[in-house]
């Protein structure tokens, strides 16, 4: 009789998925074919430092969802973490960041929408492989913040999100205290 324990394939299961989720954000539509994506996956005592990070920033700012965003993390067996560069995308006409052009937007410290918009886009691709591996997950600005703060991506990465990726009986991303 052959038996596989699940504690013997659940991490490298979890780290499969996260890179489904990485590849799935990648190959999401880009405005004019210009990828500025950056993706990552981090475990253990990144997701540790990342954690205190966050505990910091709630504590400092009195952000009480920090705080319970960086408990909950650290029951995540890894962490997908999106950014993106927000560079001009120089689509004519366009004006979504609230500037007449991208030469005017470049002026000032406005994102360029559209590269906002691509991220929004990757994020719901690698989510949706979350949700058809049913593993249990959830979107986190808290988690880029702190990633951004820490210095995980490049400087010109200027927003991160995290999707912490669990599989437990009960979700302990949500119905949190």
């Amino acid at each position: 009789m052959v038996k596989i324990m699940e504690e013997n394939f659940k991490d490298k299961t979890l780290e499969s998925i996260a890179a489904e989720m990485c590849l799935a954000a990648r190959t999401a539509p880009k405005t004019r074919g210009r990828d500025q994506l950056m993706a990552a996956i981090i475990k253990g005592d990144t997701i540790n430092k990342i954690s205190e990070k966050m505990r910091e920033i709630g504590t400092e700012k009195d952000i009480p969802f920090f705080l319970r965003d960086a408990e909950s993390i650290k029951k995540a067996g890894v962490v997908v973490l999106l950014g993106t560069k927000l560079e001009s995308l120089n689509v004519p006409n366009c004006g979504f960041c609230g500037y007449k052009d991208c030469a005017e937007r470049e002026k000032t410290t406005a994102a360029c929408a559209l590269a906002a918009g691509d991220l929004g886009i990757a994020l719901g691709s690698a989510l949706s492989v979350a949700m058809d591996h049913r593993v249990d997950n959830r979107l986190m600005f808290s988690i880029g913040k702190a990633a951004i703060e820490l210095g995980i991506f490049d400087k010109d990465i200027e927003i991160v999100f995290g999707i912490p990726l669990s599989a437990t009986g009960k979700n302990p991303f949500f119905d949190r205290k």
